[in-house]
């Protein structure tokens, strides 16, 4: 009778099994499933306002300049501007004074004034614009920015800036981390001596001068930003991993993957990766709620996003002068959606890590 060996033990995939049994236990955690549901609701107007539905004409001037919030119309202080008629008044007079004059401001006649043909063309279009002038709104639900803009379109505008920001760069420091870490760790030796030192040489450096450092030399613009915090930001992932790979690497499941014939690729990103992706998960949730804070600081100091863009950070860099004269809410208004959201990942973070971790029963 031919003598048939058993099969190799399949590698325990209970990645899945994993997962479902994590969204039974974080439904249960009202704290993190009201989290979850807060960053969902941000996500849901972030792809509102990247498809165009919402704040997609945030930079228009739809009211005076720092028009008040309608709750607070009549206390805010006020903003002294020059509409149309004070211009024209101004135009009269300067005009009646000239006639008097007799020879015009410069002294000289139409005919002998190089400018004259050039300020009357000026004329022409400044009285068009003023025809053409809108009306504009004296409060709006958030209020106005200094030059009339909605700060309600501006903070959903600026929450998918900034939402973008934050989960394409942990998405891509994942991916660095999570590649460079499983190479160090599966692999070890010489290799993973040189990984090692370039990790030490990236920690070595506070994260803050090193995101500064990077953002001086590239410029400004959501994806120099992106690539910025990506590059500075991958150690936490690359340590983690590492550690994981080194220990899943001698368990009986990839020696027998190795048993079979499973190349060094199969083994690492289809066999051990997906027992530890539970764990990218929390990490993806905690890097993301930094890049946040860090893009809005970056914006802040002058090295975010570019002039034609909006973030919460270059909301905030509006936010001194705006105090200065007692102009409050557009500071108050970003403060609380920033607040909120960072707030709402980090519950969702810890939450994630009770929920997904294998050792709580």
């Amino acid at each position: 009778m031919p003598h048939t060996s058993a099969p190799p033990p399949a590698a325990p995939h209970h990645h899945n099994s994993l997962t479902r049994i994590g969204w039974r236990r974080l439904r249960r955690d009202r704290i993190g499933f009201a989290a979850l549901c807060i960053v969902g609701a941000y996500l849901l107007l972030a792809l509102a306002a990247w498809s165009g539905l919402v704040a997609s004409h945030w930079q228009d001037e739809v009211a005076h300049p720092y028009a008040p919030p309608t709750l607070f119309a009549g206390s805010a202080p006020h903003h002294l501007e020059l509409n149309a008629a004070d211009i024209d008044a101004a135009d009269r007079r300067a005009t009646s004074a000239a006639a008097l004059d007799g020879s015009g401001a410069t002294g000289l006649s139409a005919d002998e004034d190089p400018l004259a043909a050039d300020m009357a063309a000026a004329q022409q279009q400044a009285a068009q614009y003023r025809g053409a002038e809108q009306t504009r709104a004296d409060s709006l639900p958030l209020g106005a920015d200094q030059r009339g803009r909605d700060v309600l379109q501006k903070l959903l505008q600026g929450s998918a800036t900034s939402l973008q920001v934050g989960i394409a760069g942990a998405l891509l420091a994942l991916g660095i981390g999570t590649v460079l870490g499983a190479l160090s760790g599966y692999f070890g030796g010489l290799l993973d001596d040189l990984l090692m030192w370039g990790y030490s040489v990236f920690t070595s450096v506070p994260d803050m001068l090193l995101l500064l450092a990077f953002a001086a030399v590239s410029g400004r613009g959501i994806g120099t930003v992106v690539l910025v915090m990506a590059f500075t930001s991958w150690t936490g992932t690359f340590r983690l991993m590492r550690a994981e790979f080194i220990k899943h690497k001698g368990r009986e499941y990839v020696r027998a993957a190795d048993a079979i014939g499973a190349g060094h690729a199969r083994r690492m990103f289809h066999h051990i990766l997906p027992n530890v992706s539970h764990l990218l998960l929390v990490q993806f949730s905690m890097l993301t709620v930094a890049l946040i804070k860090y893009e809005a600081i970056l914006s802040f100091l002058g090295f975010g996003v570019g002039v034609t863009q909006v973030s919460w950070g270059a909301m905030l860099a509006e936010a001194p002068a705006e105090l200065l004269q007692g102009y409050w809410w557009q500071m108050l208004a970003v403060t609380l959606c920033m607040s909120l959201l960072v707030t709402a990942f980090s519950l969702l973070s810890d939450s994630l890590r009770d929920a997904l971790d294998p050792k709580v029963k």
